[in-house]
């Protein structure tokens, strides 16, 4: 499955081991769904796991945080910007994960936000999944 994972879910994964956004990082590490990313999505996951509290939360040193993103990099797919669909959504952040989404071709997008992406995502006709939605569709 190829999706698209918001920032919050790829934070919430590395600071809970518990969760079902642990889980969905574990999916990917296994390549059993393949994450898209664009270069500004990538960066803005970059910028806020290296945050002093994020790592603190984390217990991650920079290298460790470092490790994660060349990890999630070799599992990801990169997709390339043809066309912007802004404005979209009513958080101005969100947008790069929805143009990741329609460029990339992605079979859902995977966030705690769901309210925020759903009706973009329908005129698209992208999946909006949490993380433990993403683990129900991928135990079909």
């Amino acid at each position: 499955m190829r999706v698209v994972l918001d920032t919050s879910v790829v934070v919430a994964g590395l600071r809970s081991q518990l969760g079902a956004s642990n889980r969905a990082l574990t999916l990917v590490a296994q390549r059993r769904c393949v994450p898209l990313v664009t270069t500004a999505s990538f960066l803005e996951y970059e910028a806020v796991l290296m945050r002093p509290e994020q790592r603190l939360a984390t217990g991650m040193k920079e290298r460790d945080v470092e490790g994660f993103l060349a990890a999630l990099a070799s599992a990801a797919e990169p997709v390339e910007l043809n066309f912007l669909w802004r404005p979209q959504l009513s958080d101005p952040s969100d947008e790069m994960i929805l143009e990741a989404a329609v460029n990339g071709q992605a079979q859902a997008i995977v966030t705690h936000n769901i309210r925020d992406f759903q009706s973009a995502a329908e005129l698209f006709s992208i999946k909006v999944m949490t993380p433990a939605a993403l683990l129900k569709e991928l135990k079909k």
